[in-house]
């Protein structure tokens, strides 16, 4: 089974992997693949140094994530140019270890933009982490240390909740305490795996 994990920036995803992991899925992380495609030394990180200069990496040759960032957040052509050097060798490295995974196992690929790349439709069923766009703000301003603005900017750059919640088959309402997540999760995955 294959199954589809998102949800925006702060709502909750990594609890709801570490809950899915704990109940013996297989969980593939898309945000630390997309690191170690660029890892220093990858055909991934050349690439992007190929299409946005050496200034994008740091002293020890590895890529400066935050000054990246800085260049894409702001500016959606640029951050599509990165895109379409990440996002296939993402997809390539996540296949990989799902045809490595245990025969019978539950896969989770857990992508933080699953619906901005069109993937809803790839997966036996997909679990959208969800709460109220004013929540998501408190939460990173309180657990990140971002400003607001930071915060808000960050929320807009991804899809919209209503356009999350379209594609989810289970919707994981995360405005509660984690305690009540993680048995959320426990309904979820009994009710897939029952």
């Amino acid at each position: 089974m294959r199954l589809g994990l998102t949800g925006g920036v702060g709502a909750g995803k990594s609890t709801v992997a570490h809950a899915l992991s704990d109940l013996g899925a297989v969980v593939i992380d898309a945000d630390a693949l997309a690191r170690e495609v660029v890892e220093p030394g990858t055909p991934g990180l050349a690439a992007v140094v190929a299409e946005f200069g050496p200034e994008v990496l740091g002293a020890d040759g590895a890529l400066d994530r935050p000054r990246l960032g800085a260049v894409v957040f702001g500016d959606p052509a640029r951050r599509a140019a990165l895109e379409a050097i990440v996002h296939p060798l993402v997809r390539r490295r996540a296949a990989e270890l799902e045809a490595a995974a245990p025969p019978g196992a539950v896969v989770v690929h857990d992508i933080p933009l699953l619906v901005e790349t069109g993937q809803g439709g790839s997966f036996d069923a997909v679990l959208v982490v969800d709460l109220p766009p004013e929540v998501q703000v408190e939460r990173l301003v309180r657990d990140r240390g971002w400003s607001p603005d930071e915060a808000g900017e960050r929320i807009a750059a991804q899809a919209s909740r209503a356009d999350r919640l379209a594609v989810a088959t289970y919707v994981l309402d995360n405005t509660g305490s984690r305690e009540d997540l993680r048995q959320r999760v426990a309904e979820v995955f009994e009710e897939l795996t029952g």
